[in-house]
């Protein structure tokens, strides 16, 4: 079933002199851009109470208005996946999401996912934005996600994302000896030698990822990591760019000649991870209708305590 929507925003300073259809996307995150390219090509979409094109320049304080239709977001198959669920009611959806699950389908990759599982859970999902998900996990990292089931529980959440409310934690396995915690201030954008993968740019978008040390083991450490941002791969950039790249990480990551330190058991479980040594571990937010403080935590994965069982700790 469509759902009728309507909006009225400002254009704020530091959007103002952009194209339009950039500042839509900016000031409704919770929409994909072509459902607003489409928007803004049938008017349903305006700039001052007036069609717009999507090359047009804004100014401060100019309005958007938006009176719209929402249909269905995509033609994803519902299939049913078995899902291991954390929580549910009729606004929220947590679950703990295993290692080589892709979060939302893409070209060549249209079937198999979380959205394709919570659409069979959830049918009223695909009235949603991005079938409620508002963010994502790496396909090979382990952990807690939020979906949203309702319109107003995903306005909510896109915005506890946005001002930082919502809290994440992490968990990883990483290169090195680590002697304490700290935090990582370094802007994220696409690779310049490599548009496939993320770095650390100057210009970038920002990106703040603190760390703290739980355990040391010859050779590599585990850590305790909260966000500040939601960078694309933050966590697994971040900890390459202090030369402590995660565990099992294939893209990012490196060892430089650590691996003769290890004992041949460590070393073998280390070279056999499949997948990089990351797991969501907690999950933190305000309940979209109660406005209570909602809490989960996870055990790490059979696979991640397997790793850190073979490791060899020190003191």
């Amino acid at each position: 079933m469509a759902e009728n929507i309507s909006a009225t925003l400002v254009v704020p300073a530091e959007l103002a002199a952009q194209r339009l259809d950039r500042v839509a996307v900016e000031l409704l995150p919770q929409y994909s851009r072509a459902r607003i390219q489409n928007w803004l090509k049938s008017g349903q979409l305006r700039l001052n109470g007036q069609p717009a094109r999507a090359k047009d320049k804004v100014r401060i304080h100019d309005r958007l208005d938006l009176n719209a239709i929402v249909a269905d977001e995509g033609e994803w198959d519902a299939q049913a996946i078995p899902l291991t669920i954390v929580y549910e009611d009729d606004h929220l959806l947590v679950i703990n999401k295993p290692p080589d699950f892709v979060v939302h389908p893409a070209p060549g990759h249209t079937r198999n996912t979380v959205v394709n599982a919570v659409l069979h859970h959830c049918p009223a999902l695909r009235q949603l934005p991005r079938a409620g998900i508002v963010h994502r996990l790496d396909k090979d990292t382990s952990g807690l996600m939020v979906i949203a089931k309702s319109l107003e529980a995903h306005h909510s959440l896109v915005r506890q994302l946005q001002d930082r409310s919502m809290g994440r934690q992490y968990e990883a396995i990483v290169w090195g000896e680590l002697t304490g915690g700290g935090t990582v201030d370094a802007a994220i954008a696409r690779c310049p030698r490599n548009r496939q993968k993320m770095a650390v740019v100057a210009g970038g978008k920002t990106a703040v990822t603190h760390y703290q040390l739980l355990k040391r083991f010859v050779g590599c450490s585990q850590l305790r990591l909260k966000l500040e941002s939601g960078r694309t791969h933050q966590i697994r950039v971040h900890m390459t760019h202090i030369r402590h790249s995660i565990v099992g990480d294939l893209t990012y990551g490196h060892h430089s000649g650590r691996l003769k330190t290890l004992s041949t058991q460590a070393r073998d479980a280390v070279l056999g991870f499949p997948r990089q040594a990351l797991h969501a571990r907690a999950l933190s937010l305000i309940h979209p209708m109660t406005g209570a403080v909602k809490s989960w935590e996870t055990e790490l994965p059979d696979d991640m305590q397997a790793l850190i069982a073979a490791l060899e700790p020190i003191g």
